[in-house]
């Protein structure tokens, strides 16, 4: 599995409606797991974002997939991160040579 960082925003219509914003989170739960990801982390944040989430899917198509159907509901932005883990980055470091 690939693990994905989202960078997650409220539009407008969000914020209007972040009363209902538990419910839509347990929805995005439930269509990621649908199609073959999960949540890993999920963080309420202070600052650029609103939220943070560390997800993952079984490639980019899933997580596209899986973003684009989120932006269709008109609530959030997101900006997805490809995230390499530790191994993978000191495999990556140690065959610049």
């Amino acid at each position: 599995m690939t693990t994905y960082i989202l960078l997650i925003n409220w539009t407008d219509q969000g914020i209007r409606n972040v009363r209902d914003s538990a419910k839509r989170l347990d929805a995005a739960k439930k269509l990621l797991t649908g199609v073959g990801g999960s949540f890993n982390q999920f963080y309420l944040t202070m600052g650029g974002h609103d939220m943070v989430a560390v997800c993952e899917a079984p490639d980019d198509a899933v997580m596209a997939h899986f973003t684009l159907s989120l932006a269709m509901g008109g609530n959030v932005r997101t900006e997805t991160l490809k995230a390499f883990p530790e191994a993978a980055y000191r495999d990556l470091i140690g065959s610049l040579g």
